[in-house]
């Protein structure tokens, strides 16, 4: 049989099922290992070699065998079966077991993984993802992560323009902040917050998968495009010129990711602006369902010998 592709998360996870249909396309074999599942699941395997085998119910998978991995787990308590059963319960041991398994399979085999875990903990800080993005060549905002009132009433008079979002890895809404009105600033002693100097502009999102770089512009009038409310985001294709993606696989490539959603922003003088690079993005929001190339790509890169 041919090396399989391991798959780990939800079959209701868009990304993930865009990756499967495009897999599918492409003759790829593939092994799902569906979360909502995670209490018929068992795995043992070798530390030195990564071989073992894993089965889900009453399908098996030889870990030695995996070609490469694609995972989008979400957070394994979630599961129903295991919330329902509550913390400390034999399911919720037995699940949080799997899961670290499964996690440490994917440090130690010698199979693509896109992502691995540890290449992926950068994005859980944001300052620190920053500081990795600066060192790597990229002009990143002016930051401060701060609960001090008055050094964000410093930075906020330093750049006028400010824009303010979670520094962790939850997702956050990017917004504008704006010191004179806003009534939430007592609650700052209590909740560390990052604020960045304001890029204006339209939003390029770049999109590394393996050797080959996607580009596509966002214009909206909103702070976060994603959240547009009453505003529309405009996206279309962009590409991205030769010198830029070189310099954008070896971003991705010094975290070690061979995936990665990268968010950037041009200042008027022409100097690229970095935000952040997501590890596990997104795609389908910028893919075309008719010609879904963010999948296909991703596909490619997963059935690769």
């Amino acid at each position: 049989m041919t090396a399989p592709v391991l798959l780990w998360g939800s079959p209701h996870d868009v990304p993930l099922a865009a990756v499967c249909t495009a897999l599918s396309h492409l003759g790829t074999p593939m092994f799902l290992v569906d979360q909502a599942r995670v209490l018929e699941t068992a795995l043992a395997f070798d530390a030195d070699t990564g071989d073992g085998w894993l089965h889900v119910g009453d399908q098996r998978c030889d870990l030695g065998a995996v070609r490469s991995a694609y995972i989008r787990p979400d957070a394994w308590d979630r599961t129903d079966s295991v919330a329902r059963a509550g913390p400390g319960s034999a399911p919720w041991l037995y699940a949080s077991e799997v899961e670290d398994a499964v996690l440490t399979w994917l440090e130690l085999t010698h199979s693509r993984v896109v992502n691995r875990p540890a290449a992926m903990a950068s994005n859980g800080s944001k300052p620190y993802q920053i500081a990795l993005i600066r060192q790597a060549g990229f002009d990143v905002p002016d930051t401060l992560v701060t609960n001090d009132r008055e050094a964000l009433r410093a930075f906020h008079a330093r750049h006028c323009h400010i824009v303010y979002k979670s520094n962790s890895a939850v997702r956050s809404i990017v917004s504008r902040f704006y010191f004179c009105n806003d009534d939430r600033l007592a609650r700052l002693a209590t909740c560390p917050t990052q604020f960045q100097q304001y890029i204006p502009g339209p939003d390029y999102r770049a999109h590394v998968i393996g050797d080959e770089v996607f580009g596509h512009r966002i214009d909206c009038d909103a702070d976060d495009y994603r959240y547009p409310g009453a505003l529309a985001a405009r996206m279309r294709p962009w590409t991205v010129d030769a010198a830029l993606a070189d310099r954008l696989r070896a971003l991705a490539a010094s975290l070690g990711l061979a995936m990665a959603g990268i968010d950037l922003r041009r200042s008027a003088d022409g100097a690229w602006f970095c935000f952040e690079v997501n590890p596990s993005p997104g795609f389908t929001f910028f893919d075309d369902d008719e010609a879904p190339v963010l999948a296909r790509a991703t596909a490619r890169l997963l059935s690769r010998p």
